[in-house]
């Protein structure tokens, strides 16, 4: 067993702010190790935090879920059955992602601290560990990486020829402007954060209207609809529906 203090787990959170991104969705975390009990009780302490957290057992399945889920941050053990943690970072971080990564050996060594953090790596852990320290040490790495993104961060969002700017509220497709309310702006932006990832009903009532009018998912269907006919209109689509899951908006290149 790779834990110490098991019990870390039930430290109540609820003592400390949620973590969280700026526009109130959760945190997504890759955790990746080939013992499922060491994953199932990572997981389970990560959710309680109120992250969105997905595992992957090997390094090629961990690549592509690098690729899909765009983590905040990956615990990722140095050795995997197919491909090493060493080589999963470094094509990591040859796709362009600068995800917090927090290695997990069972080597104690020097050297084997220096190789992952001059890989790229952030921080590391030496199993057996304990889950508290493990979250503590995810939670500053991530609160990190969000504030050096912050600092260096474009107010323009960009999605194919699609601009959106979020200090002038200025919105654009190509050459032209497009006008929108406040709340189309909004799940605008909503959907620009999160490009080519589905996004239910349910998600976008929290994070856009808070389920202040009541939670009726007609009103998203009602905006989206609004939405298509500014930014569509004329043109290829980029507001795609998702059959039984929700909305997701993607390059139309």
């Amino acid at each position: 067993m790779s834990l110490t203090r098991p019990a870390a787990a039930d430290a109540s959170p609820q003592s400390r702010p949620k973590l969280k991104h700026p526009d109130g969705s959760p945190i997504r975390v890759l955790v990746v190790d080939d013992e499922p009990t060491l994953t199932d009780l990572l997981q389970m302490a990560l959710r309680y935090e109120g992250w969105e957290v997905k595992t992957a057992a090997d390094g090629r399945h961990a690549l592509t879920l690098a690729r899909e889920f765009r983590p905040d941050a990956i615990v990722l053990d140095m050795m995997l059955p197919d491909i090493d943690g060493m080589q999963v970072l470094s094509r990591v971080r040859a796709d362009g992602q600068q995800t917090a990564v927090l290695f997990l050996t069972a080597k104690d060594s020097l050297e084997d601290r220096i190789n992952g953090l001059t890989a790229g790596g952030d921080d590391y852990v030496t199993k057996p560990f304990s889950l508290e320290e493990l979250v503590a040490r995810l939670r500053g790495l991530i609160r990190r990486s969000m504030l050096t993104a912050s600092e260096e961060e474009d107010p323009r969002l960009v999605v194919g020829d699609l601009v959106l700017d979020e200090d002038s509220h200025e919105v654009s497709r190509g050459d032209d402007q497009i006008e929108l309310t406040a709340t189309e702006f909004e799940l605008l932006r909503y959907l620009m954060r999160n490009p080519r990832r589905v996004l239910s009903k349910t998600q976008i009532l929290d994070r856009v209207w808070n389920y202040d009018f009541g939670g009726k998912s007609s009103v998203v269907e009602i905006y989206i609809s609004y939405l298509r006919r500014k930014i569509d209109a004329g043109r290829k689509p980029m507001i795609h529906t998702v059959r039984g899951a929700g909305y997701m908006l993607k390059s139309a290149e």
